[in-house]
């Protein structure tokens, strides 16, 4: 009876030291959960693409004081075009609304030959040139998201400027100078929209399609100052209207990462 009781009494002591030393161990958090996916945050990326001119008409008059001379031309350029954007994007439930800025470079640029005549049947030979190379955009976007699939619209303004020249071939206008030219830079600003697709691959990184439509009104320049005859005044006019097709790809600063849980001890 006396041993069972010593036996009995051990097993105790054991099993309470050993609760006491389970108290004492550290214990671990459990792992944080996964991050929600959010298209909430900042990025910047790059887009490339083609760019081509729609409706880019244009005509050409020299008006003196009894007779008036008219060309008009195609011009409607087309290239590469690409560049850099950042903006900010804010979920709210599935609708997501942003701002975004770009920049891009192009190589859109096209020479066409219009023959124009006059009241007489007189003829001459014009050559016109256009060219972009910088434009840029601040638009608004708005969006729907399943996850991370996003359909988007933007629209907001945009700039760009035009390098445009027209060379009298014949020299009719310009009283036998032949081949003499005239070149203009104009800057505009106009508007764009559009719209387009985009996939989140991970929780920073994305890709998309995107197409906008871009108008710039008209350009009125007076070229060959001083080479016509007295009296005679000389206009050029074309419209300005662009498409572009782009992808791109963006990295987004994850603002909804995991926050580091440090360990008791």
């Amino acid at each position: 009876m006396r041993r069972q009781f010593l036996l009995a009494s051990a097993g105790a002591m054991a099993f309470a030291g050993s609760v006491a030393l389970a108290a004492d161990l550290p214990i671990s958090p459990p792992p944080p959960p996964a991050p929600v996916f959010t298209w909430t945050g900042i990025y910047l990326g790059g887009q490339i693409g083609f760019a081509w001119g729609n409706g880019g008409v244009g005509t050409f008059a020299a008006a003196g004081p009894s007779d008036v001379f008219t060309a008009s031309f195609d011009g409607s350029a087309q290239g590469v075009i690409g560049g850099a954007h950042v903006g900010y994007n804010y979920q709210i439930n599935q609708w997501v609304l942003g701002l975004e800025g770009s920049v891009d470079g192009t190589s859109l640029n096209k020479t066409v030959t219009g023959i124009g005549s006059d009241f007489f049947g007189n003829t001459d030979a014009l050559s016109f040139s256009t060219r972009s190379g910088i434009q840029g955009s601040i638009r608004a976007r708005a969006g729907f998201a399943w996850d991370r699939l996003l359909i988007y619209a933007t629209g907001g303004v945009a700039f760009a400027g035009f390098d445009s020249g027209i060379t009298d071939v014949g020299g009719f206008i310009t009283n036998g100078f032949q081949d003499a030219t005239a070149n203009f830079s104009n800057t505009r600003v106009g508007w764009t929209a559009g719209g387009g697709i985009e996939y989140a691959m991970t929780n920073s990184w994305s890709v998309r399609v995107e197409y906008r439509y871009s108008g710039f009104g008209n350009i009125t320049n007076a070229p060959f100052a001083g080479l016509v005859a007295p009296g005679v005044i000389v206009t050029s006019r074309r419209q300005l209207n662009e498409n572009q097709l782009q992808g791109g790809l963006s990295y987004k600063f994850d603002t909804n990462a995991p926050a580091l849980v440090a360990a008791r001890y």
